[in-house]
Order: C-alpha cells, then sequence, then structure tokens
C-alpha cells in the first residue's frame, strides 16, 4: 500500500515537472525542470525494480545531457529578430522524424502486459536486472533498437550541420 501511494506521488510529480518545462518561459528554467523530471522518472523506475535503468537514466540524460543543454543554453544568444526562418524542408524532416518515433514506441509497446492481481506477478523478480534487459533488448525489441539508432545518428548529424553552419554577418 505505501508502495503504491508513493508510485502516485511521484508520478504527480513527474507530470507537475513535465508540464512546468512546457510552461516555463525563461529556457534555462525549462531545462532544470526537465532535470527535476529526469530525477522522478528516475525514482519510478526504482519502484518499477529497474534500478539500471534508473542510473542509466540520471547519468546519461539528467548528468550528461543536460548539463550540455544548458551549457549551449548560455551561450546562444536567443534573440527573436536575428532568429533565422524555419525553411519547410525543416517542418517535412521534423514531421517525418516524429512519424518513426512513433513507430518505434508503438514496437515497443505492442507487446505490453499489464499486471492487474499481486499473483499474477510470478516470475517477474528478474525483471529489471542487467542480463534479462539485455536478453530482452537484442531479442524481442531489436528492430525498435537498431531503428532509434539510427535516429540519434540523424540527430547527430543534424547538430553537426547546424554547428558548421556559416554564421551570417550583418553588415
Amino acid at each position: 500500500m505505501m508502495a503504491m501511494l508513493l508510485t502516485q506521488i511521484l508520478g504527480a510529480l513527474t507530470v507537475a515537472s513535465a508540464i512546468m518545462v512546457v510552461i516555463s518561459k525563461h529556457p534555462v528554467r525549462s531545462v532544470l525542470y526537465l532535470v527535476l523530471t529526469f530525477f522522478f522518472i528516475s525514482g519510478l523506475y526504482i519502484m518499477m525494480n529497474a534500478q539500471f535503468l534508473a542510473i542509466v537514466n540520471l547519468i546519461v540524460y539528467a548528468g550528461a545531457i543536460m548539463v550540455l543543454f544548458l551549457f549551449v543554453l548560455m551561450m546562444l544568444n536567443l534573440n527573436k529578430e536575428t532568429e533565422p526562418k524555419t525553411p519547410r524542408l525543416t517542418w517535412v524532416i521534423a514531421g517525418i522524424s516524429a512519424g518513426t518515433l512513433f513507430v518505434v514506441i508503438i514496437a515497443a509497446l505492442k507487446d505490453i502486459v499489464l499486471i492487474s492481481r499481486p499473483g499474477d506477478m510470478v516470475g517477474i523478480n528478474n525483471v529489471g536486472l542487467v542480463q534479462s534487459l539485455g536478453n530482452a533488448l537484442f531479442t524481442k525489441y531489436v528492430v525498435p533498437f537498431e531503428i532509434s539508432s539510427i535516429l540519434f545518428i540523424s540527430a547527430m548529424v543534424g547538430a553537426i550541420l547546424l554547428a558548421k553552419r556559416e554564421k551570417q554577418t550583418i553588415d
């Protein structure tokens, strides 16, 4: 009963901090709320006996990626006047990427099993362990795993192209 209450509190805090990411006007505050969201998500992973995912979430997302986001936000000059207009091709590519991500999520969720009673949890003690995670990732979910790796590579290529773009000088 206590675990269910703690899970509900963590879930509510996660949703609240995620909403604050979206509605916050200041970009640095949005990133800080996102870090808080990742901490709450790690708490939810721990409640689901997925300790490996919780630690990876904290180290990779809350630790490394969010620090990079903060550095980039602080180094950028976020003026609306100097912001270039986004071409239509960018919107098309973003739509294709979002559709691919949607396909990956649907492929990952198609075999979901909801446990309704505690008696149905027979043999579920090894769910969050690294060995069972690796077995599931490289056998059952190998196609969504590879598609997400393609998405990550395309995001890195896009970031490199944006970084290499020549700066326009105003004379």
